[in-house]
């Protein structure tokens, strides 16, 4: 249980660094940094009290020492030279064990403030080291502020579905256990407090066993950064040699031969465009993350192995190949149940829907079922701030499954057993549990382990009845004249096409015309994009599809649950056959309406929040009296042009920011975009800006060690003249790019140059003028957040609305 004064020492940490390091990794690391660098001390401090000596800060790295941090008479740019130096060269240092290398690998400074610097090493010498749970715990608190790395398809799992997918698998001393997508090593942690609280007293783990213990956990991750804090996280767990890699499990062979008793993994499912390059080993060919994921996990089990994986909803019903193919293997190899999860449980930051696949390979030679259970509530609220609540299927659902697992995957009611108490009975008859024969699974071949499709007389949730797609609907074929007279018959009509979002063109012949007799519903069949239409329209040149509906099903109704519930699109192919196949439940027209109007009143607000979003643009009044300088007076470029790359520092291109805000939109490894250089590397705060004709709107702030594109400069300001976000908002004006764009069109290079950008005049009012500005701004773009949290309120309560109609958990709003 983590206590108050750690938690408040580390929440002060983060507080401290905010203001000079945004980002929630980057605080991360630092504190870990940090953390490490006072127990180094802590730990040689003990030595010599025991009579032993000093190991890492010795010699030459002796000036390092924390004492001589935190000396009264140290001066705050010494403070910041020496803390800085002895990071940076840490790994360097003869005394220190690779791990500790591994941590301070790339470890730098990244502002150079003498009082954050004091006051946050102040709160660190708070903390002092020991092996006790409790600095695992502030630990596991203190990577808990991660949330969501987007970019990548990871979202952090929260600790209670982590600890309900162990005792699910209930890992044993002497089991090989493995994550190979391990983020920051929270499965491993779980299974190795798991083992350590079902050791009984009268066979406690032996020293021998903690130690062969620590050499059977293993994880790999793709990412250095989280590589290094599942080392940390271990290592404060009393792990002095954790076994964490910095692997991809999908491009690369190295460690394919090496399997594992228990498998637990969250892994990230976003694919990169134009799919994953994956190495020749897999059994089922594909380019989809989530795919090779749960194949290469479902391979790494040993003949007794057995595993929980959370999934995308894709897996369990999409109809291409690979999918089909890869529910065909586990079905016959390795798969005995599959938990539905509700909608929010990754809330706040995604309201992905998700499932548990648990594989088994020696009980799934046995088992002739597989059983299906749906979690409605888990204990917190489903919506952005999941509270705690007093509901909670979480403890039903896992005596169940472990019930089904215990009788070798056979269905009590089979065996003429419904008399005797049992839990999984109980689910079946309240709708949460479901036990199909394997056989069912298989008889139309694509193998679909949505439960709900198996119930007698079809998927029935709720009090509506469930149709596919296809039953309610037919596509229209243009030209189509229907009620032709109901509209005017001359002028311009639009044209729509894949995008949908915006008009495709402008038509005046009218014979090409698609006139609906009701609002029709247009679908990409590419993009998986959806719009009501209800005039008259011409059909792009690219392929759409143009659904009418029957008489029975509102088009309005079956648009919102498109545009609310969509299909995933899987790059440039086709989606209608799936479309197709997806069951919604069915309510009287009344009941549809009334659902619709509920939507379309959610949605003004959001369209209205949106406008602000859209529209919102900081302004700075220019007032006569302000001095006007040049770019090239308050600034430089601040970097170099290598080919020299470090693939584990970040890298920025014209496509990591969003046009015409400064905001950034991702922060990737140079290695994850396969960056080979030239590129300019920089070390510090500077101002991307970029040069090339297309996008003079993209510029963005960061402070840190990187690289940007030889298309971007990485200004670095002279901060005694001009305040940083002041100099990025005017050069987001249209006044500034209304200068430059005169450079370029007096010219045919794509460019603007160096001595074009620095002789750009600017106006230049004092430092505290500037503060004053950037106050206002400051407060300005809270009110803008404000309407993103509103966006994201408001979309919950659509899923909430559709919820009610689908039978499923009511999510918070």
């Amino acid at each position: 249980m983590l206590d108050t004064d750690t938690k408040r020492r580390i929440d002060t940490a983060r507080d401290i660094l905010v203001g000079k390091v945004p980002d929630p990794k980057s605080q991360v690391e630092q504190i870990t940094i940090a953390l490490i660098y006072k127990f180094m001390d802590d730990m040689d401090a003990e030595a010599q009290e025991l009579g032993g000596k000093r190991k890492f800060f010795t010699g030459d790295f002796a000036r390092y020492g924390w004492a001589k941090l935190m000396s009264p008479g140290i001066g705050g740019h010494e403070l910041i030279g020496l803390y800085g130096e002895g990071i940076a060269t840490m790994p360097q240092n003869p005394g220190i064990p690779p791990l500790f290398r591994d941590i301070f690998k790339n470890a730098y400074l990244p502002y150079r403030d003498p009082e954050t610097l004091k006051s946050f090493l102040k709160i660190i010498d708070e903390f002092s080291y020991d092996h006790s749970e409790r600095l695992g715990d502030a630990f596991e608190y203190l990577l808990s502020v991660l949330g969501a790395q987007g970019d990548a398809g990871q979202f952090r799992t929260p600790r209670h579905i982590i600890d309900f997918m162990v005792e699910v698998l209930a890992p044993k001393k002497g089991e090989v256990i493995l994550d190979p997508a391990c983020g920051t090593a929270g499965f491993l942690i779980s299974a190795y407090k798991h083992i350590l609280r079902t050791a009984t007293e009268s066979s406690p783990l032996t020293p021998d066993e903690k130690g062969r213990l620590a050499t059977q956990l293993k994880g790999y991750d793709i990412s250095p950064d989280m590589v290094r804090l599942s080392l940390v996280n271990l290592y404060l767990h009393g792990f002095t040699d954790p076994h964490i890699y910095e692997y991809d499990s999908l491009t690369q062979e190295e460690r394919w031969n090496e399997f594992a008793d228990v498998i637990l993994a969250n892994p990230p499912f976003m694919s990169p465009k134009g799919g994953i390059k994956p190495h020749k080993r897999f059994s089922i060919q594909a380019k989809r993350s989530e795919v090779l994921f749960v194949d290469y996990m479902a391979e790494h089990l040993t003949p007794t192995g057995r595993a929980c994986i959370i999934v995308p909803e894709g897996i369990i019903f999409q109809s291409q190949t690979a999918y089909s193919a890869l529910r065909k293997m586990l079905v016959n190899n390795s798969l005995v149940a599959v938990i539905s999860l509700p909608a929010g449980v990754f809330q706040p930051y995604s309201g992905v829907k998700t499932s548990i696949l648990i594989l088994d390979k020696s009980l799934a030679k046995r088992a002739r079922n597989i059983a299906f259970f749906k979690v409605e509530n888990d204990g917190y609220g489903l919506g952005a701030q999941r509270r705690a609540i007093d509901k909670n299927d979480l403890p039903d659902v896992l005596t169940a499954v472990k019930e089904f697992l215990h009788r070798d995957g056979q269905d009590i009611q089979d065996e003429n057993q419904t008399s005797c108490p049992s839990m999984l009975n109980a689910l079946i008859e309240r709708g949460l549990a479901l036990v199909v024969p394997k056989e069912k699974i298989a008889a139309n071949g694509d193998y679909n382990l949505s439960g709900e499709r198996y119930r007698v007389g079809g998927p029935q949730t709720g009090s509506y009845p469930w149709h596919k797609i296809q039953e309610l609907i037919e596509t229209v074929t243009p030209p189509c004249k229907i009620q032709k007279t109901a509209f005017g018959t001359s002028g311009r009509f639009p044209i729509i096409d894949q995008s949908q979002d915006e008009i495709a063109g402008w038509i005046n012949d009218e014979s090409a015309l698609v006139y609906p007799v009701k609002p029709l519903v247009i679908f990409g069949d590419h993009t998986c994009a959806v719009k009501l239409v209800d005039a008259p329209f011409a059909q792009g040149a690219d392929g759409i599809k143009i659904l009418q509906t029957v008489d029975a099903l509102d088009p309005r109704f079956l648009f919102q649950v498109m545009r609310a519930r969509p299909l995933e699109s899987a790059g440039y192919q086709r989606h209608y056959s799936l479309l197709k196949e997806m069951e919604i439940p069915l309510p009287p027209l009344e009941v549809q309406k009334e659902i619709v109007a509920e939507i379309e009143g959610y949605q003004k607000v959001i369209n209205g929040a949106r406008a602000v979003l859209d529209h919102y643009r900081p302004h700075i009044p220019i007032h006569p009296d302000w001095p006007i300088v040049t770019l090239g007076q308050i600034c430089s470029v601040g970097g170099a042009i290598t080919t020299d790359v470090n693939l584990t520092l970040s890298y920025f291109g014209a496509d990591s920011i969003e046009s015409s805000t400064g905001k950034l939109l991702k922060n990737q490894s140079a290695g994850s975009q396969r960056v080979n250089g030239p590129v300019y590397a920089f070390n510090g705060e500077r101002l991307l800006y970029s040069k090339i004709r297309p996008y003079l709107n993209k510029l963005t702030v960061v402070n840190l060690c990187g690289y940007c594109s030889s298309d971007m400069y990485p200004l670095l300001l002279d901060n005694t003249k001009v305040q940083i976000t002041y100099l990025a908002t005017y050069m987001l004006s249209d006044a500034f790019n209304d200068r430059i764009r005169c450079y370029y069109e007096r010219t045919s290079i794509p460019k603007v140059n160096r001595t074009q950008l620095f002789s750009t005049e600017i106006p230049l009012p004092p430092l505290a003028t500037q503060q004053a500005i950037v106050a206002e701004i400051e407060v300005e773009q809270a009110l803008v957040a404000a309407n993103r949290e509103l966006i994201s309120r408001f979309e919950q309560k659509i899923q909430t609305t559709l919820a009610r109609v689908w039978g499923e958990a009511t999510p918070d709003a």
